[in-house]
């Protein structure tokens, strides 16, 4: 996934005109063992992952505030996106950092993660995980932002995947971005790789859903509407 200035250096994958939720259908959700597409260049740099990061963070904040700006409402922006190797490295609220985690922290208006997590699944799935998690992320800050709470975090989390996906799918459709071949693999095994363990009851506290459950709330808001304006009226009805 690219910035869509760089469009001329790649030949684009369609996704936008056929719509993630049928590709979701013809591969099956992609919930059993999906292969990734056959990498084109060698294994990415941490200059790299650091411009994806820069990028994500710039597009979500970016869509957000326009999101908010046509209903007339005030944006604000989370204070910074952290970085940590070691969980000494900071707190939320006074509970410190967790290792191979990335969250939103309310107390401090920021969005944290693990460096060396977020750099493994970067080699291992590719830059589609990056969008992914900082787009989650993100939408946690504007649920806190516009005061959404639920009874059960299932669906708080899975609201946060369709929003992820609403981010993603109109930043693609107005070429914001621009979805390279290999991409839509890399989200399907984005999504399977964060779901819950078999055997989580839904109703549990720390539930985020099963592979298939977030990869249907993601492509909810990644196909969006179907009479124009935001994708995110999709999440919130």
């Amino acid at each position: 996934m690219t910035a869509s200035r760089r469009l001329s250096a790649f030949r684009p994958f369609t996704v936008a005109a056929v719509g993630l939720s049928a590709l979701l259908v013809l591969s099956g959700c992609g919930l059993g063992s999906p292969e990734p597409s056959t990498p084109v260049s060698s294994e990415p740099s941490g200059n790299d992952l650091q411009s994806d990061i820069d990028l994500a963070i710039r597009t979500s904040q970016s869509y957000w505030k326009a999101v908010f700006e046509s209903q007339g409402a005030q944006f604000a922006s989370v204070e910074g996106v952290i970085p940590y190797t070691d969980p000494s490295e900071g707190d939320c609220g006074g509970e410190p950092f967790v290792l191979n985690n990335a969250f939103f922290c309310p107390v401090g208006n920021f969005i944290a993660y693990d460096q060396n997590f977020l750099a493994g699944q970067y080699q291992a799935i590719g830059d589609s995980f990056v969008y992914y998690l900082i787009g989650h992320e993100y939408a946690h800050a504007v649920q806190d932002l516009l005061g959404i709470e639920h009874r059960l975090t299932i669906q708080h989390e899975l609201q946060a995947d369709c929003m992820a996906g609403a981010y993603l799918g109109d930043s693609v459709r107005a070429s914001i971005l621009a979805v390279e071949e290999g991409d839509i693999d890399e989200l399907l095994i984005s999504l399977e790789t964060v779901g819950d363990q078999p055997g989580v009851p839904w109703f549990a506290e720390g539930a985020h859903g099963t592979g298939q459950q977030r990869t249907e709330a993601f492509a909810q808001g990644y196909d969006g509407t179907t009479g124009g304006g935001s994708a995110v009226s999709a999440c919130l009805a």
